[in-house]
């Protein structure tokens, strides 16, 4: 590792697991938690705060044993104690579709979460790596959708712990306004959480990050829509030159296409 904002990656043994659902929970408008459980999560890691691991679960359009898989952010893991099994909590977006939805979670992943029960098996596999935090960040600005929440989440604990007096700007792009509860154990002082909803929200998010102070030592992070992304990608880039250490970009999803691959360049025309 070199240089400001390096991160360890770590590789991690590619596990399959066969999982059941222990409970769920409605934990804001539209956001379903999925507590899964079974001895087969022993040992399970997810150090890093935009890991993903693949559930496979019943397509449920009909065809007869038919599987699909998608990608989501591990929200949380609790090892077994007192003879209990181990837990993982995965946080579902309910609305929208995969094929132009609101936040890409819908199909037949929305439509499994959305009545899963106890006792009902899925699989879950991986993570198979880590991209660690880097150590060194002054300040944070995070830009999310429904659908990159989590993630949020995960960036928000880790920063408590490698810099927790750290300034926090979160920009998040929702459908409903409610769903700012879903943050709401994260609000704190330095910590400016703001929403935005109707139709010119990723407009106005894309306003208010022109508008944020970002120097040298502000790392950020975006997740989400990837065609939403594309020109404040290219704003922090291009316009403003960061060097790509300095800012993640993920597309989570993208309108109009079902099952995008999360590892595709959110813009095509620099893969940089």
């Amino acid at each position: 590792m070199t240089g400001r904002f390096a991160r360890e990656r770590v590789r991690h043994e590619l596990v399959r697991r066969e999982v059941r659902v222990l409970r769920t929970e409605l934990v804001a408008p539209g956001m379903r938690r999925v507590t899964l459980s079974s001895d087969e999560l022993t040992g399970f890691a997810s150090p890093g705060p935009a890991d993903h691991v693949k559930l496979a679960f019943p397509d449920g359009s009909g065809g007869a044993g038919a599987i699909v898989t998608r990608d989501y952010t591990p929200l949380a893991f609790r090892a077994g104690a007192d003879g209990a099994d181990p837990e993982l909590d995965v946080d579902f977006y309910l609305h929208g579709d995969e094929a132009g939805g609101a936040a890409g979670s819908g199909g037949p992943a929305a439509r499994w979460a959305a009545s899963a029960a106890p006792g009902d098996a899925i699989t879950v596999m991986g993570p198979r790596g880590s991209a660690l935090p880097p150590a060194d960040i002054d300040e944070l600005i995070l830009v999310a959708d429904e659908s990159a929440l989590p993630s949020a989440v995960r960036w928000l604990g880790a920063l408590e712990t490698i810099a927790p007096a750290a300034p926090v700007l979160g920009l998040f792009s929702v459908d409903d306004p409610a769903t700012a509860d879903y943050l709401r154990a994260f609000e704190a002082e330095g910590r400016e959480l703001r929403w935005f909803s109707g139709e010119d929200r990723d407009e106005r998010v894309g306003a208010a990050l022109r508008e944020a102070r970002i120097d040298a030592g502000t790392f950020c992070f975006l997740a989400g829509e990837a065609s939403a992304l594309v020109p404040l990608r290219r704003f922090l880039r291009r316009e403003l030159g960061l060097p790509k250490e300095q800012v993640d970009v993920h597309g989570y999803w993208k309108r109009g296409i079902s099952g995008h691959d999360h590892h595709a360049p959110v813009d095509p025309s620099d893969a940089d």
